[in-house]
């Protein structure tokens, strides 16, 4: 059955998400059908995922009654669950769709993303985990300003952790489009806004328990069928990843030669699958994007929060560790799904469209080699999977970004800690309902862009602004507030100035001509996570005010609770 047939999959998807919105945009739509065929099996599964997904809310609802309750769980989760939870936020879509898509495209050069990364979590384990859980209480800007001087150093925390969010959120939701858009044959706007709504829904009623429940049963639903995936793949080699990389060699040989190219060329092109340089072309590029993914974790606002919502520091150790453990098995398989798309759906004219590209765009390889391997039923289960990543994802950063604007700038700044937690909470559902709006806007104008990149470009953000600030205030004593909030913009407008005049954005996404971009490189984070260091450094060292002097004196008792856990929330169980 084709997908010419609009009107019906609008009923469907009116009975799916309660939203005439969606009848309409389809209808508006009867004369552009297009030649994909309607997955009715796909289609059920993902229906019983966000019914199932939408109860679990109405039941977190229920329990979500204070600003602890709904920023944090009320510290509840244990650290099995959160573990989970961490690698149910951090295995978005670009991990799963964008990573696998690299990789196909690329080859070897794609393991980049998947270290950079996996190597970020030992600095969160063994510098950030325990300090967090022991200064913090809903973000991580409670850790930045402990002994600092709360108004301008909340004001910059939360600018940091709205423009990481927003540049997070556009890869999501490019990714839930053009998985939408391939499964119902929708128009990819239609399908984002769809995205935007559940999302704001999840968040505005379910809170973090929500929140954190939808990520432990995608964690889990993605490990498996990313298992079986990876297996299946193997399994068709008899095992053998020398026998899966020849193969992928030759069909990418093959493809070059199919372009027009000469023998050896096309020979040199296959091969370029198994060595650097198909993807990162400088030395300068490779550092500068390696310390984006590494450092950037450790500035994640949506993963910091994370740390709260258990008991105590031994509690936040035990959820790096188990989110450890399964994101790096998970990095692993996605790497053989790569090679697994460009020997499975390369290979089969069904997944390609008129002109050789990908049906649904480069993204959806994941999506397509489920299809190969496990045929309909698995299709299904996998874009459910790939479904709920993006909705957990975009859940996750939603709550990270809304308790910016509530906690650090409402309650803090604005009402100077006097704010009662109604207020708090009315707030913060206004600004996830702004973000959702911002979200679905962004997602529709970054419609052609890799959805690994953009989150690359996030991760720079955060390495350069919230990591610098977050580490200097943790451990240095000499750090004061001028230093930290100086430094930390001078880190966040280098970033977010230096990644628009990029290639990426000026000339890709802007359509600027090539060779026009101001800033050659394909990440900033070399440069201005050294201006935000470097910064934080040298106006702390200036600095001789009376507020520098107390800012001083305050790092003793910091350290202290730091620790020990003295003093902090759930210290008894430390």
């Amino acid at each position: 059955m084709k997908s010419s047939n609009t009107l019906r999959q609008a009923a469907l998807l009116a009975v799916l998400f309660g939203t005439s919105a969606a009848v309409l945009a389809a209808g508006a739509d009867l004369g552009q059908a297009t030649k994909q065929a309607t997955n009715w099996t796909a289609i059920g599964m993902f229906g019983a995922f966000v019914a199932f997904t939408l109860w679990i809310t109405k039941w977190a609802a229920a329990k979500t009654r204070s600003t602890a309750d709904f920023y944090t769980a009320g510290g509840g989760i244990t650290g099995f669950q959160n573990g989970l939870a961490i690698a149910g936020d951090y295995m978005s879509a670009a991990s799963f769709l964008g990573i696998s898509a690299a990789v196909m495209a690329s080859g070897f050069d794609g393991l980049i993303y998947s270290i950079g990364f996996l190597v970020g979590w030992p600095v969160v384990t063994f510098l950030l985990a325990e300090r967090l859980r022991n200064l913090g209480k809903f973000t991580f800007a409670d850790v930045a300003a402990f002994r600092f001087e709360q108004t301008p150093v909340r004001v910059f925390a939360a600018s940091g952790t709205l423009v990481v969010v927003a540049f997070y959120l556009i890869a999501q939701m490019v990714g839930a489009g053009q998985l939408i858009k391939l499964l119902f044959g929708l128009e990819y706007w239609v399908a984002v806004v769809i995205v935007g709504a559940l999302m704001m829904v999840y968040v505005l009623f379910g809170g973090m328990t929500a929140t954190t429940w939808v990520q432990i049963i995608k964690a889990v639903m993605l490990l498996a069928g990313a298992t079986f995936m990876a297996g299946a793949v193997l399994w068709h080699f008899g095992f053998s990843p020398e026998a899966m990389f020849a193969k992928a060699v030759e069909i990418k040989t093959g493809i070059a030669q199919t372009a027009g190219k000469s023998p050896e060329d096309a020979a040199k092109a296959g091969f370029s699958i198994m060595g650097p340089g198909g993807f990162v072309k400088d030395p300068i590029s490779a550092i500068s994007f390696g310390m984006a993914l590494m450092f950037g974790t450790a500035g994640l606002p949506h993963i910091l929060m994370r740390f709260f919502t258990v008991p105590n520091a031994k509690e936040a150790r035990k959820s790096v560790l188990w989110a450890t453990t399964w994101i790096g098995y998970f990095y692993i398989l996605t790497f053989i799904i790569g090679f697994g798309a460009i020997t499975f759906v390369l290979t089969n004219p069904s997944f390609l469209d008129a002109k050789g590209g990908l049906i649904g765009g480069s993204n959806m390889a994941a999506i397509h080699l489920a299809n190969a391997v496990g045929g309909n039923v698995f299709l299904g289960f996998i874009s459910a999977v790939a479904f709920a990543t993006i909705l957990a994802v975009v859940a996750g950063l939603t709550l990270s970004g809304a308790s910016a604007v509530s906690h650090d700038l409402y309650a803090t700044v604005i009402k100077k800690g006097k704010a009662n937690g109604r207020e708090e909470l009315r707030v913060s559902k206004i600004t996830t309902v702004c973000l959702g709006v911002i979200a679905v806007v962004l997602g529709i104008a970054f419609e052609k862009q890799n959805i690994a990149f953009m989150v690359s470009l996030a991760f720079a953000i955060a390495a350069s602004a919230n990591f610098p600030v977050l580490l200097m205030s943790v451990l240095w004593k000499g750090c004061t507030t001028r230093g930290a909030v100086i430094g930390g913009f001078l880190g966040l407008i280098s970033s977010v100035g230096l990644t628009v005049v990029s290639p990426a954005v000026w000339e890709a996404t802007l359509g600027n001509p090539k060779g026009s971009a101001l800033f050659p490189y394909t990440s900033p984070a070399l440069f201005s996570m050294t201006i935000g260091f470097v910064g934080i450094w040298l106006f702390s060292v200036l600095d001789n005010s009376k507020r520098a002097a107390k800012d001083k004196a305050g790092f003793a008792m910091q350290q202290l609770r730091s620790e020990t856990g003295i003093g902090a929330a759930g210290a008894s169980g430390h």
